[in-house]
């Protein structure tokens, strides 16, 4: 009888006893290479994204309704809770073979599509059904759904080609977040919603009837498996072994994790949403303000795959802290321009913000495989786990900010963020990877 230890028929085992299957070769498996399962979820991701990163620039049109403003922010603060909290049971599904890619991206792009659609032509409440449940768990399903399929297609370099797909999310809205700052004011804000809807709709659909899963433990027959493991260049710091989720929580190191993300989700989220309405607020012009989104919005997505790179030499832990680091002094830039009403110093900030908002996501992708395991079902749950703490974050910075902002003002909000961007980068110092006592409890 085989034990766990031994590999199966067509099997190679590492010196950690990971599994992998080499071959076949994606040609064989998909019938074209397997470059396709990255620009697909990439563009997915760029499509989803206008949901999220497109918002703050819809909030001045939105309010021109008579729509409440805390209510207007609300929608998005609810969204982020679906699409983030989708996370963790997708993963479970998507780990037991209990929903393939397809299903998934078909799905989500029906509810996607409902979001644009309900703050077209439909009331708050329509749009809290429509954007904030519908549409944000459609989110949810299709991030989860292209990050592992490429983590899936790409195990050799699931760091930096998961970076990349996920990059799109933040940059691929910038056209569509600088066109919806044009529709305050009397512009086309119906037309655009329900070409965003169809842009959505089509996107999503057309990538998900195409995606594939390779086979469990699917490797690629151009690498050894076995070499590429001990290389400390290519293959990243091992976890000891494959933890579970309960397992990775009791090592406290999760835990820490989440409240980081937490932190520095809050800020991200804050700076994306409200930056249009303290441009309104400023009296700059709609230029200006289009400059900064694209800036805030570009270095976001393009930050994630850079802060890989530098993580691959500096250290994931040790680059974590520096992109919050980097995203504290964003806020107190933005804190500047907000007192001061400088759009030069709004633009400066948007640059700074948006390098140390989006990086972070990645970098805490990387740490829970490194930490917990990069081959079992129970270590990408755990990654599904700390990601859901981006829910709370939108609670915090989008939808309890708009409640305080009238009350504190602009100024006095970032300095509020700075103090969560510094804090939760300090907490990095803490982030230990699990060693052998902990490796030590039971299974």
């Amino acid at each position: 009888m085989r034990t766990s230890a031994e590999p199966a028929p067509g099997e190679t085992l590492d010196f950690l006893g990971r599994r992998y299957v080499v071959g076949p070769s994606p040609e064989a498996l998909l019938g074209r290479d397997r470059t396709w399962m990255l620009w697909l979820p990439w563009a997915a991701m760029a499509a989803i994204g206008i949901l999220q990163y497109g918002f703050g620039s819809l909030v001045p049109a939105l309010t021109e309704r008579g729509w409440a403003a805390v209510d207007v922010f609300w929608l998005l603060a609810l969204w982020t809770v679906f699409q983030a909290g989708a996370g963790f049971p997708v993963a479970f599904l998507r780990e037991r073979g209990r929903i393939g890619p397809r299903s998934a991206m078909i799905a989500g792009a029906v509810l996607l599509a409902a979001g644009p659609l309900s703050l077209a032509h439909g009331s708050p409440l329509v749009a809290l059904i429509g954007y904030s449940v519908l549409s944000g768990t459609g989110a949810g399903l299709v991030y989860a759904t292209c990050s592992s399929t490429v983590a899936k297609w790409y195990p050799e370099r699931t760091a930096a080609k998961v970076s990349l797909a996920t990059g799109a999310f933040a940059y691929g809205s910038v056209p569509f977040a600088v066109a919806f700052l044009f529709t305050a004011n009397g512009g086309p804000l119906t037309a655009m919603l329900n070409v965003t809807a169809a842009v959505v709709f089509l996107v999503v659909l057309g990538a998900g009837l195409i995606l594939r899963d390779p086979p469990a433990h699917w490797w690629p027959p151009t690498v050894d498996p076995r070499e590429w493991a001990l290389d400390g260049r290519r293959s990243p710091v091992n976890a000891v072994r494959q933890f579970s989720p309960r397992e990775a929580m009791r090592t406290g190191v999760a835990p820490l994790m989440y409240l980081i993300l937490f932190c520095a989700s809050a800020v991200s989220l804050f700076d994306i949403t409200f930056l249009a309405t303290l441009g309104a607020s400023l009296d700059l012009t709609v230029l200006v303000v289009a400059i900064g989104t694209g800036v805030l919005l570009g270095t976001n997505g393009a930050g994630r795959a850079l802060a890989i790179r530098v993580s691959e030499r500096a250290g994931r832990t040790r680059t974590l802290g520096w992109v919050l680091a980097v995203l504290g002094v964003g806020q107190l830039f933005l804190a500047g321009a907000a007192a001061s009403g400088s759009g030069a110093m709004l633009v400066a900030a948007t640059l700074l913000a948006g390098i140390g908002g989006g990086a972070f996501y990645p970098l805490f992708a990387s740490l829970a495989r490194e930490f917990f395991g990069d081959q079992s079902a129970g270590a990408r749950q755990t990654h599904a786990a700390v990601y859901s703490a981006k829910a709370f974050g939108g609670v915090l910075g989008v939808g309890l900010a708009a409640v305080a902002l009238p009350e504190w003002g602009y100024p006095t909000v970032f300095l509020l963020a700075t103090v969560l961007a510094v804090g939760s980068g300090a907490l990095c110092l803490k982030l230990r990877q699990p060693g052998h006592l902990v490796s030590a409890l039971p299974a």
